[in-house]
């Protein structure tokens, strides 16, 4: 049976590098680290005192100040990222029927400054202290409801929550529903706030962050290197519009490629580990290509998890080499984590981003910080400067605290 084609007309992100796809996407190919020394909070108690934080942001260029005030900063970067992305594929309330637009953007964490805030009052000041809006504000189907009801998106919308993979499996449940006919269009992505001090002191008890470069910040995130110590959060947001090709081509819209896969599996193994056999990620890897009707051989770049944390980048590798056998050596494999820090929720999102915007430009992003190799990570990393390559199929790999594995396959757009 013919499914639906599905392709992306419009992409929104907001990153450490600003707002807008331009100037993330220049960013990553210039090679250059979003990641300093955090201001946000006070980092004297933390044994990691960098991440990449959305330094300039201001919320009120995308929602009322009055709404800003009353909604948690994930959301905020849910609104700036999906009204980018709206804007960029020429998207309007002309162009689709509210009830066949649909809202799916999820959040790994949801409000934590919100939750910070509020608990704060509480312990200082009492019960009366607390907001009103605290609980529409933490939960993590929040941002996908705001910009539903900021849109007038009446299709399919909720939320999604799986850890790391949370961006990555919002856009595949989208393209699930795309493919069945039920939308013409999806805004699908995912949110995260999550560099705040009680969020910092929950990973650094986990020993799971980069503590070795709080110096020298811009390299303290090196994926696939010998001397990765850990992960450097980030914050931030990615949205992408999914469409029905027959919808988009109806209107002119631009295309960036088609999204034909999605693979999503649990290791069923450890709350933080990754399977140390990487058999979740390999089946992940397996349905994705099974579900978009392609071979190993057929795939030119994988944009891993790659989170620098000594764990992750090794399992990956070897899930990597179990899927495509030889064909793992001819691989383009790269983690833009090594400069936009690691966004958790967002990460899958905005690394949809890079693959969509690898197939549009024929240019492969690097794993920047990569020196020293580690005999365990032996594939090729795009280490330190991008490439120019013909690339016709990508896929992006996210993994989740709790198991859980998610891939999504793109194509170059061809009509």
């Amino acid at each position: 049976m013919s499914r639906e084609r599905i392709v992306i007309t419009g992409i929104g992100t907001v990153s450490s590098f600003g707002d807008g796809v331009d100037i993330f996407w220049d960013s990553l190919v210039a090679g250059k680290s979003g990641i300093s020394n955090i201001t946000g909070f006070d980092v004297s108690e933390l044994n990691c005192k960098v991440a990449a934080e959305c330094k300039d942001f201001d919320a009120t260029k995308y929602m009322d100040p009055k709404q800003a005030r009353r909604s948690d900063r994930y959301t905020h970067f849910a609104m700036a990222a999906a009204k980018l992305a709206m804007q960029d594929a020429k998207l309007d309330h002309s162009s689709v029927s509210p009830e066949r637009l649909g809202v799916l953007i999820g959040s790994g964490v949801g409000g934590m400054d919100t939750i910070e805030q509020q608990s704060r009052a509480f312990h200082q000041s009492g019960a009366r202290r607390v907001s009103p809006f605290m609980i529409p504000n933490l939960i993590s189907n929040m941002a996908g409801g705001v910009v539903a009801i900021e849109l007038g998106a009446k299709g399919v919308n909720f939320g999604i929550v799986s850890a790391c993979a949370t961006g990555t499996h919002a856009i595949g449940e989208a393209l699930l529903h795309l493919q069945l006919g039920r939308e013409d269009v999806i805004l699908a992505g995912g949110s995260e706030a999550a560099v705040t001090g009680l969020s910092f002191a929950g990973f650094c008890a986990m020993k799971a962050m980069a503590t070795n470069y709080n110096d020298d910040p811009t390299h303290a995130s090196r994926p696939f290197d010998l001397n990765r110590c850990g992960f450097v959060m980030g914050e931030g947001a990615g949205v992408v519009v999914l469409e029905r090709l027959e919808h988009a081509l109806a209107r002119g819209a631009k295309i960036y490629c088609e999204i034909s896969g999605y693979g999503a599996t649990c290791d069923a193994y450890h709350i933080t580990s990754p399977d140390i056999e990487g058999r979740g990620l390999s089946l992940a890897l397996e349905r994705v290509m099974q579900d978009a009707g392609v071979k190993p051989e057929d795939v030119d770049y994988i944009n891993a998890h790659g989170t620098s944390t000594q764990y992750n980048d090794k399992f990956e590798t070897l899930a990597i080499k179990k899927v495509f056998g030889e064909h793992a050596k001819k691989l383009m494999v790269s983690s833009t984590k090594s400069m936009t820090g690691h966004l958790l929720g967002a990460a899958g999102a905005i690394e949809a981003a890079v693959c969509a915007k690898t197939l549009e430009t024929g240019i492969v992003a690097p794993t920047i910080n990569y020196e020293t190799p580690d005999p365990d990570c032996d594939l090729d990393y795009v280490p330190n400067v991008a490439r120019k390559a013909d690339v016709k199929v990508a896929i992006s790999t996210n993994l989740g605290f709790g198991g859980h594995n998610g891939a999504l396959l793109f194509k170059k757009y061809e009509a």
